[in-house]
């Protein structure tokens, strides 16, 4: 298939996820499926530009099309960033944007390279670095990375650490410890993220009995949400009704 048609047809995909999570008519489907080219020209004038002047949602949406167009820009971009001026904001751009592309082992020695100068203690960065440690499968060094960093700052709170430790201590199979930070992060914890995760942990362990009330009530609350809210956490979703299905 030559290029220019295969990215006509994934931008005619992404406007036809749109439609359906946004409840439009059928017909788009149809227009956006019979003519790639010109339905997604016409999509975009009628209803995706002028929900994007006021929609995050649809804001998300655009950030996604361009990642399936050139899913490296952002990360080639910080990599050029810090090739011209190695300062630590650039050093946290390359890290983020590696973080993002699944590549963490990169990640770490640039949230190392900040920690160790004028940002040595800031708690916002370490737990970037935990979480690229966990990613990388040291669980261990982020459990005592995110341990170290309560004992020195016991006031600070971080949902994303709070996470990121939950995960490390299941990963470490520590289960008594994983059942209590996840029994409150679930509490508190802004979407999905957290439930879904829990559930699948939860599933992997065998213990069924604790998955199937969580994954019920995550079901419920996700039904609740607002049309972007879901949007947001559709990825989260999907685990939810994955874990859901082998449950029974």
């Amino acid at each position: 298939m030559p290029f220019g048609i295969g990215v006509h047809i994934l931008v005619a995909i992404c406007f036809a996820v749109h439609a359906f999570r946004t409840g439009q008519d059928r017909y788009w489907l149809f227009i956006l499926f019979m003519f790639p080219f010109l339905g997604s020209v016409v999509y975009a004038i009628v209803v995706w530009l002028p929900e994007m002047r006021g929609s995050r949602g649809a804001r998300q949406v655009a950030s996604g099309v361009r990642r399936i167009l050139d899913p490296n820009r952002e990360l080639r971009e910080a990599r050029d960033q810090l090739d011209m001026a190695a300062t630590p904001n650039n050093r946290l751009r390359l890290a983020e944007a590696l973080l993002e592309a699944g590549q963490p082992a990169e990640a770490i020695a640039l949230y190392q390279a900040v920690l160790s100068g004028v940002y040595a203690h800031d708690p916002h960065i370490t737990v970037r670095m935990a979480h690229a440690l966990l990613d990388a499968g040291r669980a261990p060094e982020a459990r005592q990375a995110l341990d170290d960093l309560i004992r020195e700052k016991p006031d600070f709170k971080s949902p994303e650490g709070h996470l990121v430790y939950a995960r490390a201590v299941a990963a470490m199979g520590d289960r008594e410890k994983a059942h209590e930070e996840f029994d409150v992060l679930v509490g508190y914890y802004a979407g999905l993220e957290a439930r879904a995760r829990y559930a699948e942990i939860l599933l992997g362990w065998g213990e069924r009995e604790r998955a199937k009330p969580l994954v019920e009530e995550s079901m419920k609350i996700a039904g609740r949400m607002p049309a972007h809210s879901r949007k947001m956490n559709s990825k989260w979703l999907a685990v939810l009704k994955k874990v859901q299905g082998q449950l029974g």
